[in-house]
């Protein structure tokens, strides 16, 4: 049977998949830490708001700069690499015969893998880079790409906490923000489970376990506090 395998190398779907997690925690945690203090609606709708603008900026950055600064580390290795191979083909043929050997093929039938792999130097670059490197030449992620789904994979979990607080305030939307907050967990949980094929039932559980767990501790912090406005 053919199977088919997803592309895991460019980053946009990690970033999604991370970005409305950690908007969703990081606000419904937010929200309801401020509402434990005082469940003054402005208070909380600044508070989420800010929360939401802040961290989809900060995770788009953070993205952009991470995968930057990998791609740009992955073209420095590649070009010492390609050098290598122009200047020191026997010895690179003799490293590429080895990593072989040590894979288990006999010595005979790894250097002679080795010897036709270097008649090519493009494919020769791209063995090495994914044999010695452990990358892959053509798996570079898009800053720009990843940075922007960050943002709104970020907006979007980060909004929906924050949401019954554009339409109420009060307990009615803490117990709003909280159930929005573990339905989109679960959600959460199950997308992660279809991609990477584990239960979605105990993928969803951890998820719920997560936001729960944070933004329990912060409510309690919150309700501790205790904030006055006037």
């Amino acid at each position: 049977m053919v199977h088919r395998h997803r592309d895991v190398q460019g980053g946009e779907a990690r970033a999604a998949v991370f970005g409305v997690s950690d908007g969703l925690v990081s606000n419904v945690a937010l929200i309801l830490g401020i509402a434990g203090a005082s469940t003054d609606g402005s208070l909380v709708r600044l508070a989420g708001i800010s929360g939401l603008l802040a961290g989809a900026v900060s995770m788009a950055a953070g993205e952009w700069v991470s995968v930057r600064a990998h791609n740009e580390l992955v073209e420095r290795e590649l070009e010492i690499e390609r050098r290598s191979l122009a200047d020191n083909p026997v010895a690179e043929t003799r490293e590429l015969a080895a990593i072989y050997e040590r894979r288990g093929l006999k010595p005979d039938v790894a250097e002679s893998l080795a010897s036709e792999i270097m008649a090519d130097l493009e494919i020769a670059l791209d063995v090495h880079a994914r044999e010695e490197l452990g990358v892959d030449p053509e798996g570079a992620g898009s800053p720009f790409g990843v940075a922007v789904t960050s943002f709104f994979a970020f907006t979007l979990g980060a909004f929906l906490p924050l949401a019954p607080w554009l339409v109420s305030e009060g307990t009615g939307a803490v117990i709003a923000s909280v159930i929005v907050g573990m339905v989109a967990a679960a959600i959460v949980g199950v997308a992660i489970a279809v991609f990477t094929e584990r239960s979605r039932i105990w993928t969803a559980l951890r998820q719920m376990a997560v936001a729960a767990g944070a933004a329990g501790s912060t409510y309690l912090i919150g309700s501790l506090l205790g904030v006055s406005v006037t």
